[in-house]
């Protein structure tokens, strides 16, 4: 059961998951979150833990897959790699992560408790955002086609990411036209320290999509009131 006086609680598609009395709560396919049946999901990706000085963290279990971590209050964002963990001294945590096509969001609710000046500094959870980039209008666009399902969504789930061919069909933009501002975009994030935009030997990673997705909820350079851009953009293309 539960314990309810746990300064420790999830927050998944408006529902309420509190910390178990033993101090750990596993979030992936399988376990006390299991956020979707999906094969390209760990079945523990992440665990919430009890762990030295009293501190709560959260800890990536999984092999491949890492999670984008955004405190807005407190002005961080970064990645956990496979391996890495973050304590929770922010209050409201926001995790976003990508497993296959489909992005995923959940809000971790802490306590910081007396030891909550303890910085991030020595914890090793990949790179984090430096600031939000100044973007044309249409690496903006681009940017906000992809996020679209996952802002559509109106809150913490998942959502599945368009297909380029999908995005440009959205925009009334031809295949080659996305398809460079897609190159002209991952090289600007890339270029300021933004993870997950090249693969080894520079070449740009086949999963982008997914990390552009990641970084507009995360750093919120889009929102659902952006969308009816989107719109506006199609609708000057067609005529």
């Amino acid at each position: 059961m539960p314990d309810a006086t746990t300064d420790v609680f999830v927050e998944f598609c408006g529902e309420r998951f509190d910390i178990g009395s033993d101090g750990r709560f596993t979030v992936g396919r399988e376990g006390d979150l299991a956020v979707d049946d999906n094969r390209y999901l760990h079945r523990r990706f992440l665990l919430i833990h009890r762990g030295a000085g009293d501190l709560w963290y959260l800890s990536n279990v999984g092999s491949h897959l890492s999670a984008t971590v955004v405190a807005a209050e407190a002005g961080f964002s970064g990645q956990i790699a496979p391996g890495a963990s973050l304590p929770l001294v922010f209050g409201r945590t926001v995790v976003v992560f990508t497993a296959g096509p489909t992005t995923y969001e959940f809000e971790i609710h802490a306590n910081p408790g007396p030891a909550a000046g303890v910085t991030t500094a020595s914890t090793p959870v990949g790179d984090t955002t430096v600031g939000v980039p100044t973007l044309t209008e249409s690496q903006r666009l681009l940017i906000l086609v992809l996020a679209e399902p996952s802002l559509r969504y109106d809150g913490s789930g998942s959502s599945s990411i368009p297909t380029s061919a999908q995005a440009a069909a959205r925009l009334g933009w031809a295949l080659t036209k996305f398809n460079r501002k897609l190159d002209n975009v991952c090289d600007k994030l890339d270029q300021l320290g933004v993870s997950g935009m090249r693969a080894g030997g520079g070449k740009l990673a086949t999963n982008r999509r997914a990390r552009l997705v990641e970084f507009a909820l995360s750093s919120q350079i889009v929102s659902r009131a952006d969308l009816p851009l989107l719109d506006a953009e199609a609708e000057r293309n067609s005529a």
